[in-house]
């Protein structure tokens, strides 16, 4: 197997949950909670990710990140390296496609918190942010921990977008998903079927963890009467 591709993707994968988990908890608490009328185009574009296909969202990425795109260039001006072709390329990448893995089991644990303990946390005088991470968010946590494993899964397996976003550059952007691709393409089926093998099996312990922590989610819930 490639372990250095595994690593990579092991080390993308866990800046990728970081990410997510420090910008889609905002945005999840307020998709929970804000009654704007318009919501639904927010939900939109945040889900988008999962009906589009991997290889038009990283041809747009690709695009916004060039040097001749305002971001590339200004990533180039502040760095003097360009974002295509580069591990941060490739974290951008990954979190703008694994966006919605996140941000939606962020937002169903926050919507299943019982608003009458917010409310009675603000009615002792208890301030917004205070109440937000002494009562909301522990009581989301199971939610949020699923969401961070399963977008933690998701960038394990990325292909299309990390592709056209990256490359295939060992050591720097080759992820293991990637490897399996080239192992197939040189025939050798033996190496492509343990690396494969592996991100199977770990599939697998996600999705038995994750399901774990909703079913111990739902039972721990208190009855509405």
């Amino acid at each position: 197997m490639d372990w250095v591709a595994i690593m990579l993707s092991v080390r993308l994968a866990a800046w990728t949950s970081l990410v997510l988990f420090l910008v889609g908890v905002p945005v999840a608490y307020w998709l929970a909670v804000s009654p704007w009328r318009f919501k639904f185009l927010v939900e939109a574009v945040v889900a988008l990710p999962l009906v589009l296909p991997p290889t038009v969202l990283g041809f747009y990425i690709l695009l916004a990140v060039s040097p001749q795109s305002p971001l590339g260039a200004l990533y180039l001006d502040a760095t003097g390296r360009t974002l295509p072709f580069s591990f941060q390329g490739l974290l951008l990448a990954s979190v703008l496609y694994s966006f919605p893995f996140a941000v939606q089991p962020f937002a169903a644990a926050f919507q299943a918190v019982d608003r009458r303990l917010v409310e009675a946390s603000w009615s002792l005088g208890v301030s917004r942010p205070r109440t937000f991470f002494r009562v909301t968010l522990p009581l989301a946590r199971p939610g949020i921990l699923a969401g961070i494993v399963l977008s933690f899964a998701h960038t394990l397996g990325e292909f299309g977008v990390v592709l056209m976003v990256g490359g295939n550059l060992p050591g720097v952007t080759r992820t293991v998903s990637v490897s399996i691709y080239d192992e197939v393409q040189a025939l050798n089926y033996a190496a492509a079927g343990q690396t494969s093998l592996l991100l199977l099996g770990l599939s697998l312990v996600v999705l038995a963890f994750t399901y774990g922590l909703q079913r111990r989610t739902r039972s721990s819930w208190p009855l509405s009467w």
